[in-house]
């Protein structure tokens, strides 16, 4: 197995909007992140991950972009990238980009050409189709858009429809186009010129459709198009013809975002040598629960069995062949500690910490999601109109206002799942508005940020963040926390997770291996030291306990690791 620096680096993610507001205005921005660097230095991460920050309307909160290469007004300008880009590279943390190419937004000037004429020289970078039978009223097929209703939007101007699997702001560019490619690789090498040390690709494997377009599967209101839009029949010719043109010639970090991927598929994308990906993000763990209530809205606590499944599929079918992603929470995600752990005050810090050690101890890139750090948690939601997020309002508008199910029946389930959970302001301190802003936030800061907060647990060695941050530094002198070969056991426990890491390269710098048990419910429970363990030092824990004998009664969301 190839080593590598991005194999070994721990990425933090910034979502610029909720992490550090510099002007007042409540919406976080690039000053503010040049104004935390510090802090991210202390933690010890290698990588930031930065959620876009280009030009956009927002309808969906920056994944919409009309320029790629400018900033958005509320971030600031290129002078202040340039200044954040540079003083992360002083304190050697590297900048990736979000790279949103299976659409932009339909202020983008692209697109204002392409609906204006059909035979505009633009026209062809979008998918527009006639309707069903000619029908200006019928969309051409019964595609729904992931964020509620039809995929298609009628545009008078032209009066033809054109795609968009997101928002109607948000059109699909046609990317059977070579001239979208090669403007899309063109404006690529500029970001890397620029000196950014790579990218995370936004739905990457949704960019090849098939030509026809037929109608999906109905599932709920409307047709799948999933078939037909992701993993399509171009994406790896795609891939290819940009990691030749583009990602080939720097030394950057690339990372897919990739739904609906399979182990299989995974080895394609992000194979050692298929020269295409570095690594993509699976979404299997958190999509866990999807369709036993409403679509992806439920409030289920997942199965750990089935969590371990899943996890460990993709520890062995990529071993030695691709590189995993490793997270349990980013900015569509519910906050990991209400969703996998426990929020409740007397396990949350114990249940954050379990979580950060069965993630980490894994192999692959871990990903540290803003606040995660600190153990933050869900938001309380009270009411529909504390909703930012476009996914949500229309969810509920979707569900409950056309009368399909009862407020009482969803709530508890979108408030659960809701993307809003994780864009709450990240907790810096005690003070108003949690330290984030000295104006009125965009989105409601947590209540509870005066016990959950970084002045409050910096300060504090046993504090979440401070076992985040060692966790980060065992990375960088135990390489078996890197390459070693994954091994569960206690496949069948619903209250266990506990898996081997083995060093197996010839003269390796280290040859140990590591004992990981993590305890996921709120009870104690026995557990066996495999004999070979049995007297092995501890590396890390988040309790105090005697692990020098063969049993151990594990605490309620305890985790331990122990080295030979």
């Amino acid at each position: 197995m190839k080593k590598t620096w991005w194999k070994e680096a721990v990425i933090y993610q910034i979502y610029p909007r909720s992490f550090m507001d510099s002007n007042g205005d409540g919406i976080g921005d690039l000053k503010g992140v040049t104004s935390r660097l510090d802090y991210l230095k202390y933690l010890g991460i290698d990588v930031i991950w930065l959620s876009p920050i280009y030009k956009s309307p927002n309808d969906d909160n920056g994944y919409d972009i009309s320029d790629y290469r400018d900033i958005m007004d509320e971030f600031g300008t290129m002078e202040d990238f340039d200044e954040m880009l540079a003083e992360a590279h002083k304190r050697g943390i590297r900048i990736v980009m979000d790279l949103v190419v299976n659409h932009t937004s339909d202020e983008h000037k692209w697109f204002m050409e392409s609906r204006s004429s059909k035979d505009n020289e633009y026209r062809d970078y979008y998918i527009w189709r006639e309707g069903k039978n000619k029908d200006a009223s019928t969309p051409p097929n019964n595609w729904g858009s992931c964020f509620s209703g039809s995929a298609w939007q009628y545009d008078e101007q032209t009066e033809m429809f054109y795609l968009h699997l997101f928002s109607k702001k948000q059109p699909d560019l046609n990317w059977d186009n070579e001239k979208v490619r090669n403007a899309v690789f063109d404006m690529m090498t500029w970001w890397c010129d620029k000196g950014i040390d790579g990218f995370r690709m936004d739905v990457i494997n949704m960019i090849s459709k098939t030509k026809e377009l037929p109608d999906g599967e109905i599932k709920d209101l409307y047709g799948d198009y999933g078939p037909y839009a992701v993993n399509g029949p171009n994406i790896h010719k795609y891939l290819q013809e940009m990691n030749q043109k583009v990602l080939s010639k720097y030394d950057i970090m690339t990372v897919g975002e990739t739904p609906s991927v399979t182990t299989e598929l995974a080895k394609q994308y992000a194979g050692e040598d298929t020269h295409e990906l570095n690594m993509v993000f699976q979404f299997e763990h958190v999509d866990m629960g999807i369709g036993e209530k409403y679509g992806k809205w439920n409030d289920n606590k997942p199965s750990l069995v089935e969590l371990k499944k899943i996890m460990s599929r993709w520890q062995t079918d990529l071993y030695g062949v691709a590189w995993n992603s490793l997270f349990w929470d980013n900015h569509d995600q519910p906050r990991a500690v209400s969703r996998f752990g426990d929020d409740r005050p007397q396990y949350r810090e114990a249940s954050a910490k379990m979580l950060a050690t069965c993630l980490h101890m894994m192999q692959g890139s871990p990903y540290v999601y803003q606040g995660e750090e600190l153990g933050m948690t869900n938001y309380p939601f009270q009411s529909p109109k504390d909703f930012r997020d476009i996914e949500s309002i229309n969810a509920y508008e979707e569900w409950c206002a056309q009368g399909r199910v009862s407020h009482e029946d969803f709530w508890p389930c979108i408030i659960a799942r809701s993307r809003d959970n994780a864009r709450t302001p990240v907790q810096w301190d005690d003070t108003e508005n949690a330290g984030f802003t000295t104006g009125t936030p965009w989105i409601a800061v947590n209540p509870n940020y005066k016990e959950i907060n970084a002045k409050a647990e910096t300060a504090d060695e046993n504090s979440v963040f401070h076992y985040y941050k060692k966790l980060i530094a065992l990375r960088k002198t135990h390489p078996v926390m890197v390459y070693g070969k994954y091994e569960l056991l206690l496949a069948d426990s619903e209250e266990l997770y506990a898996y081997t890491r083995t060093m197996e390269e010839d003269g390796a710098e280290s040859n140990e291996k590591l004992l990981v048990v993590c305890n996921f419910v709120d009870h104690e429970v026995s557990f066996t030291i495999p004999d070979e363990f049995v007297g092995a030092s501890c590396l890390i824990s988040n309790m105090e306990n005697d692990y020098s004998r063969n049993e151990v009664t594990v605490k309620p969301y305890e985790a331990f690791v122990l080295v030979k």
